[in-house]
């Protein structure tokens, strides 16, 4: 038995897609800052300009699925992005300091897929997230999966998973190479497209707004 639509999502997605810019900004001014003073490849400098440049948008994500729940407003497609993304923030940070540990070059070609997890893995949270949402909402896996792929927002995402890891090893192939934290920060941004899905559900929001003004 499905649950009928929630009306309450109605510019959500707009306002998760505003938190973006801030980690964006954050990254770049504190990896300009850290090249100032001399930390170029400090391992904790890279941890947080990666973590402000692929992860500081879930903290407010998160936040607002929080809110939302402290709210007792009816579950969303949003939300449960929102707490996706919040939960899938720590898994980089293993994955990051695991490799160090276990002696990979974080600045060879063999290290590319940190800043994929750094910049997507909260991404994969929200994917997964949403996927049990739908699963919740229609009680059948088989509906589900239907639902699943004809939503914007989840497919959207669904491809920038696939897709980003291939032009991070390609960049490293080119010979770039995270030597300062503005670079690492720039390779981050540059693979964090989590602003996408909601852009994709803000648009879709768009028009039934209009309609109904």
């Amino acid at each position: 038995m499905s649950v009928p639509e929630d009306n309450s999502e109605k510019g959500e997605f707009g306002s998760l897609l505003k938190y973006t810019l801030f980690g964006y900004v954050s990254g770049l001014v504190v990896g300009a800052l850290l090249d100032y003073f001399g930390f170029q490849r400090s391992p904790v400098g890279q941890w947080v300009v990666r973590t402000l440049s692929g992860e500081g948008e879930s903290i407010f994500d998160g936040a607002y699925a929080i809110r939302r729940r402290l709210s007792r407003a009816a579950g969303s497609l949003a939300e449960a992005y929102g707490w996706g993304k919040l939960l899938g923030m720590i898994a980089p940070w293993i994955i990051d300091w695991g490799s160090r540990f276990l002696g990979v070059n974080v600045y060879a070609v063999e290290g590319f897929y940190i800043p994929y997890f750094y910049a997507l893995s909260d991404q994969i949270g929200a994917n997964i997230s949403g996927l049990v949402f739908f699963r919740r909402k229609e009680g059948r896996w088989g509906r589900t999966f239907i639902q699943y792929i004809r939503n914007p927002v989840m497919l959207t995402s669904l491809i920038i998973i696939i897709s980003v890891p291939l032009g991070l090893i390609t960049a490293r192939l080119l010979g770039f190479s995270p030597t300062t934290q503005l670079y690492t920060a720039l390779e981050t941004i540059m693979a964090n497209l989590c602003w996408v899905p909601p852009l994709v559900g803000w648009l879709k929001e768009r028009p039934k707004s209009e309609k109904r003004n």
